[in-house]
């Protein structure tokens, strides 16, 4: 007797740094699709779809993200295979998720719409299958990963003052970090450098720029603390 074969999709959590609209405050959001059948029909999913015959992995999740939201993240990396045998209603899908980060200017170019739009992680409804789960998921790694790597760059332009930094941190982390120790943390660690410019048009006294030391991996383990 034949068995029906399982499908293998792919999806993207693509995580940006918004403002919440209320507080002004920095948040994690990420960009989500509506799906438009069933199962599941109407509600927000993570971007994603099936794996073509000629794709590869990562091809495939950055070929769904830029006909969904029209975003080509720099930093993509393979998160997790979820597969579970009741995630998907009626059929045995197993998806291979990726995750990405996009900087502020980037995430404002997405495309939005009615079955596009952007989500706070701190406020995700009930999202299809067990994307609640794969977010969750990928927020821990992005956290872990805030504590030993340089994966904050991701989020900033090549230039960026130290409070643009600890912005980043603060907004991972979901807690407040004190200036001064930040900024000692980072001094020690040896990761960015002054650039000689300076913010220009502040009222008060101009904030220094700095940037990632272009012969540190953004993946490098030393030691930020």
């Amino acid at each position: 007797m034949s068995q029906q074969q399982a499908s293998i999709a792919v999806s993207t959590v693509i995580f940006a740094l918004r403002s919440d609209p209320t507080t002004g405050v920095s948040t994690v959001w990420i960009p989500v699709v509506r799906r438009i059948r069933e199962p599941h029909e109407g509600r927000w999913a993570l971007p994603g779809g099936p794996l073509r015959i000629d794709d590869d992995l990562e091809a495939a999740a950055r070929n769904h993200l830029v006909e969904t939201t029209a975003l080509t993240p720099k930093y993509l990396e393979q998160l997790y295979a979820f597969g579970d045998v009741g995630r998907s209603p009626g059929q045995r899908v197993v998806s291979i998720v990726y995750w990405a980060l996009v900087e502020s200017d980037e995430a404002a170019r997405a495309t939005v719409g009615e079955n596009v739009t952007w989500l706070s992680t701190d406020e995700l409804p009930e999202l299809a299958f067990d994307h609640n789960l794969i977010v969750d998921y990928a927020l821990w790694r992005l956290r872990t990963k805030m504590e030993y790597s340089r994966i904050a760059h991701a989020f900033l332009g090549d230039t960026f003052t130290l409070a643009q930094l600890r912005e980043v941190h603060e907004a991972v982390r979901q807690k407040p970090l004190d200036p001064a120790n930040f900024r000692r943390m980072i001094e020690s660690s040896k990761t960015v450098v002054p650039t000689g410019d300076f913010v220009t048009g502040a009222r008060h006294r101009p904030a220094r720029l700095y940037r990632y030391d272009g012969s540190i991996d953004l993946a490098d383990r030393g030691p930020l603390r």
